[in-house]
Formats: structure tokens, C-alpha cells, sequence
């Protein structure tokens, strides 16, 4: 009502400077009939009023869908009414909603076919390198394990590269499940064994065998290689442990990182997980991508698992992600602090 009232004042602004206008004509002219100029004042003002309340009705629609924010898509196909504006509203709004479903369509294709691309090329790469580990197997000399290193970096990058390409189809990849957390963690610490000897950092494992929570296996491990890689680089000349342990908080289980390394400043903790930060430790570390964090931030959202972190300058960084837990495991089994 508010919108048409606004919509309409211009018209019932002219209808008065009319009406005043004819009434002054009258008078001038010598024409002056009070009863005559009241009945007449009174029919005009009736009949505006009452084409106003029948254009308020037959359009009451539009102004309602204009005086509220649109919810939905669906809300754009809704009819409007039976008059001609009203239909051509409908008209238009059909054709938008039928304009932004192809682009839309258009625009998925040309993500998937990125996606398809993306995929393909880092399944490519991972031959190569596969190659270049089994030459490098049986050789023992500086150059080797100099090349074996840039080898393992190429590798992690494709990893990344790999799983921010499978972060668009997300809901299509991952598939919830009891995972062993024990089984996981040396899973991940077998595949990153060359970074922790390389950096002189050893992990130190305090995981139950059978706790078990409800995660993806492919997806939790990519986390956990993520913070881990994170531990070993700013642990390196500083620490040489790095701490991977497991304990309930209530009704969840709770994976920890934890290294002993250079820390976060307190200024750049809130932005760590926002993509391509790399704020004050990145300009020590040129290698640092900014997104390896926010991939564990944006992974754990969509598995609905909490992410946690608690750094000191000088004294580390801790890194702790929340799960779900497979309830009956979790009250029967305690953390081994061996």
C-alpha cells in the first residue's frame, strides 16, 4: 500500500490543482452555487477514489512483489493478474527467469568443462612425476634428493590444485562414513614421510586405535596433509616435533595439530583462512599460497566439522578440527598418551 500511495500521489495531486482550478473558473465567472459545488466536489473525489481503490486492486500484486525482497527464484514465475499490465509483467519476468536459466546452464557447463580440464591435466602430470620417483628410487646423491624434493612440492601443488577444481562439485564427491582416525593419520604421515625427515621433524602420534568419527576418508586426510604440511614448514630450524593427538569435548572428537614452530601473529590470526593470505610469515616463506588453509576451512564447512586455532609468536601454532563421533566408540574409548 505504502509503494502504491507513493506511486500514486502525482495523480491525486493533479486531480486537486484541477478540481481547485475549476471551482476558482466557476467563481470568477459569477457562478456560485454552494449545494451545486459540494455535490460536484463530492462526485469528483468519489470517482478518483474510487478508480484509485480499482487500480489498487487489479495491480495490488506488483506492488506487493515490488515492496518485499525477492526470496526465491521460484517467486519470478509467480503470475501477477489478470490485467494488461499485469500480463505484461508476466511476460517479463517469464523471460528473465528463461534469460538467467540459460546463462546459468551455460555458465555450469563452462565450469565443468574447466573442472573435467583441470582433472584431467593433474591426472596427466601425476604420471610424469610417478616416472621421475621410480628413476630417482636407487640414487642416493645430493642432485637426486635435491630433484626428489621439487618433486614432492609439484606433487603437493597438483594435490591442491586437484581438490580446489573437486571443491565446485563438492556434493557430487564425498561420501559420509565411520573413518578410523589412527588408520588415517599414519596414512597421511606415510605419504609426507620425505617432508618430515627432509626438515628434521618427527611426528608424534597420541591416537586411539579405534576411535572412529563420521567424515570422508579422501576429504579428511586432504585437511590433515594441509595442516600437517602447515606444522613441518614453520617447525623447521625451530622445532622438531610436531604433535597429532585425538580427545573427546563432549558429544565430539576432536583432531589436534600441533607444532612447536615460529607461531602466527596475533593480527593475522583472524585472516589466515581467507584465500591467497599469507600474511607476515608468508613474506618469509615465498612458497606460502594463501590457500591451504582456506581449503581446510572451506572442506570442514562442508563436511559440518568446526575448525580451531590458537597460535603464540615464538611458540606455535594450534590447529584443532571438530567431528562428529561415532557415539558409542567415543564413550567406550579413551586417547593413548604413549
Amino acid at each position: 500500500m505504502k509503494l502504491f500511495l507513493r506511486d500514486q500521489w502525482p495523480f491525486a495531486a493533479f486531480f486537486l490543482v484541477q478540481l481547485i482550478l475549476l471551482i476558482m473558473i466557476f467563481a470568477m465567472d459569477g457562478y456560485w452555487n454552494e449545494s451545486l459545488m459540494i455535490y460536484v466536489m463530492f462526485l469528483s473525489v468519489f470517482f478518483a477514489g474510487a478508480f484509485l481503490a480499482i487500480r489498487y486492486l487489479s495491480h495490488r500484486a506488483i506492488y506487493q512483489r515490488l515492496s518485499k525482497p525477492v526470496e526465491s527464484l521460484e517467486e519470478l514465475t509467480q503470475t501477477y493478474g489478470n490485467s494488461p499490465l499485469c500480463r505484461a509483467m508476466d511476460d517479463i519476468s517469464q523471460e528473465q527467469y528463461r534469460l538467467y536459466k540459460e546463462q546459468l546452464h551455460a555458465y555450469e557447463n563452462k565450469q565443468r568443462d574447466h573442472t573435467t580440464f583441470i582433472q584431467q591435466w593433474v591426472h596427466q602430470m601425476k604420471t610424469p612425476i610417478s616416472v621421475i620417483h621410480l628413476l630417482l628410487q636407487n640414487e642416493d646423491d645430493p642432485t637426486a634428493e635435491s630433484v626428489r624434493e621439487e618433486v614432492d612440492r609439484i606433487k603437493r601443488g597438483l594435490e591442491t590444485v586437484l581438490y580446489i577444481a573437486r571443491l565446485d562439485r563438492f556434493e557430487q564427491d564425498f561420501l559420509i562414513e565411520p573413518v578410523t582416525l589412527r588408520s588415517l593419520v599414519q596414512n597421511v604421515l606415510a605419504e609426507n614421510k620425505r617432508l618430515f625427515i627432509r626438515n628434521q621433524v618427527y611426528p608424534e602420534v597420541k591416537v586411539d586405535e579405534s576411535w572412529r568419527v563420521e567424515s570422508d576418508d579422501k576429504w579428511l586426510a586432504f585437511v590433515l596433509n594441509q595442516l600437517l604440511t602447515n606444522a613441518v614448514r614453520y617447525s623447521a630450524g625451530k622445532s622438531n616435533k610436531v604433535t597429532i593427538r585425538a580427545y573427546e569435548r563432549g558429544a565430539h572428537a576432536i583432531l589436534e595439530v600441533q607444532d612447536y614452530g615460529i607461531g602466527i601473529p596475533s593480527e593475522d590470526i583472524r585472516r589466515v583462512f581467507k584465500p591467497y593470505f599469507t600474511g607476515e610469515n608468508g613474506r618469509k616463506y615465498p612458497e606460502s599460497t594463501g590457500m591451504g588453509l582456506y581449503l581446510v576451512k572451506e572442506i570442514c564447512g562442508r563436511l559440518h566439522h568446526g575448525v580451531e586455532m590458537e597460535s603464540e609468536v615464538g611458540e606455535g601454532t594450534t590447529v584443532r578440527i571438530v567431528l562428529s563421533a561415532v557415539v558409542p566408540t567415543l564413550q567406550e574409548s579413551k586417547i593413548a598418551e604413549s
